[in-house]
């Protein structure tokens, strides 16, 4: 696997403050309530009423990031853009997103694209987690995230988790493009709630296209104070949700072949070996603190789904790769 980001050629960062975005005082940055810590330069779409009270404050910004392969096997980033509240910063092992600001807040309208050239490889990881808060007027923050990935590419997008505070409304829509022979790891974990709270609502959408195809049409809408949600039919009581995406079309041609192996033995098998085989490969399991579903999608890939109590349980099931899922999360079949 090539190296990535040794060196930058055009590393064009840019950290400075949005176009169109009205002043603000240094004061209202240090104001106590959920924009507390938010610069006064990022308070884009400020708006004040008659009397100069403050009406609504939300931030609309993006983040670009281009990945193209270099010489003797170096990422390099030729655009590495970046706006308050979505900082980025380049490591010699990933590009990470840093929170700049608090939030997302509801009204929040963040953007971020990554684009990975035929033949490089590129990861993304974010500093901490997201603290999703409720905006005065009860409006929904959202994250879009587009990814192209190029041939023979691989991109690992491996964000900390979103919290969803109670009373926030937040949406994290993510579109990615892969042409053929591209890798991915997607990872997309959410919590409803800090510690003691309820949590409040979320949507998840995520579509993926392979080589001109789609691949994964997925979306999730979740509450915390929801009976709906936390019932038996979603979230099972579960605090913490998450998937892993992995599309690997070198490993699955490997996985097909064995899978035809497999068959071939288990036609000469007796029937209650086959269904002992079948048991070994159920798609549902579970574990003292979480439950995991696996999908193997029609096209190169594996969706991993993980429900758990806490943050950690919910990392450790979807940290590991299919083949070695079960020694790390110690699952065990789901009674009938």
């Amino acid at each position: 696997m090539a190296k990535m980001m040794d060196c930058c050629e055009h590393p064009g960062v840019h950290n400075g403050p949005l176009s169109g975005r009205r002043g603000g005082s240094a004061a209202a940055s240090a104001s106590i309530g959920p924009s507390a810590g938010r610069p006064a330069a990022a308070a884009a779409g400020v708006e004040s009423d008659s009397r100069g009270g403050l009406v609504r404050n939300r931030i609309s910004a993006s983040a670009e990031i281009v990945a193209v392969a270099g010489t003797g096997g170096v990422t390099r980033l030729p655009v590495l853009a970046s706006r308050v509240p979505l900082v980025l910063r380049r490591t010699p092992d990933a590009v990470y997103l840093v929170g700049g600001a608090a939030g997302p807040i509801g009204g929040d309208e963040l953007a971020l694209r990554i684009s990975v050239g035929a033949g490089a490889f590129l990861r993304v990881r974010t500093a901490a987690a997201s603290i999703a808060l409720p905006g005065p007027d009860g409006l929904e923050s959202v994250l879009r995230i587009t990814v192209d990935v190029g041939a023979g590419a691989r991109l690992e997008y491996l964000p900390e988790p979103v919290v969803v505070s109670a009373g926030a409304r937040h949406a994290t829509i993510i579109r990615v493009t892969l042409a053929e022979g591209a890798s991915l790891l997607l990872r997309d974990e959410l919590l409803l709630g800090r510690h003691g709270e309820t949590g409040g609502a979320a949507r998840s959408v995520l579509n993926v296209d392979y080589a001109g195809r789609p691949l994964l049409r997925q979306s999730l809408e979740v509450s915390g104070a929801d009976a709906a949600t936390m019932g038996p039919a979603v979230l099972a009581g579960h605090r913490a949700v998450g998937t892993a995406l992995w599309v690997d079309p070198a490993a699955d041609a490997a996985v097909t072949t064995d899978a035809a192996v497999t068959t071939d033995a288990a036609v000469t098998t007796d029937a209650a070996v086959t269904t002992d085989a079948a048991v070994t490969t159920d798609a549902a399991v579970t574990t003292d603190a979480a439950a995991v579903a696996v999908m193997p999608l029609a096209g190169p890939g594996i969706l991993v789904t993980a429900l758990a109590d806490d943050a950690v349980a919910l990392r450790r099931c979807l940290s590991a790769t299919p083949s070695t899922r079960t020694p790390t999360c110690q699952l065990r079949h789901r009674p009938q």
